[in-house]
């Protein structure tokens, strides 16, 4: 039997959760990780009760608002965000997870990440975003694009 690595099976799930999203421009799902357990998922999308983008249109995509620029102008939260929330929300102590994601993070998000005590990330598309990809590099989280991971089977390993 041939098991994806752990790397594949936690995108795998952050792709899943991606599928959640409301968002009209782009899926992203995210999924913080400790010791090969799960701590909390989160995709982009609006808080809990508001009315969703794909209802009421995207004022990103009205503007015309490039990607990597006016974060604050969105109905939405992003996928990182809510799964720092969910954690919070849950007493869970998320210092010390790798966060995996779809998407590389925003500078938003990673001040979040940063504060969080998030110490690595994998993530499979980027972003464009140069303030965050310098913060993260002067904060010495680690960051790894999924491509560059070798898939390894654990057959042997739990």
């Amino acid at each position: 039997m041939v098991r994806p690595s752990w790397e594949e099976y936690f995108m795998e799930i952050a792709e899943l959760v991606a599928k959640r999203s409301t968002c009209l421009r782009r899926q992203v799902g995210a999924v913080l990780v400790k010791e090969k357990n799960v701590l909390a998922t989160g995709y982009n999308g609006t808080p809990a009760g508001i009315t969703h983008c794909d209802k009421v249109g995207c004022i990103r995509q009205e503007q015309n608002i490039p990607s990597g620029q006016r974060h604050e102008l969105c109905r939405g939260l992003h996928a990182e965000q809510n799964a720092i929330i969910q954690a919070a929300k849950h007493g869970t102590n998320i210092g010390g997870s790798i966060l995996y994601c779809t998407h590389q993070p925003c500078s938003i998000c990673t001040k979040m990440i940063i504060n969080a005590g998030i110490t690595k990330i994998i993530y499979r598309d980027g972003y464009p975003d140069e303030l965050s990809q310098q913060m993260l590099v002067e904060s010495g989280i680690e960051v790894v694009p999924f491509e560059q991971i070798k898939p390894v089977s654990d057959e042997t390993k739990s």
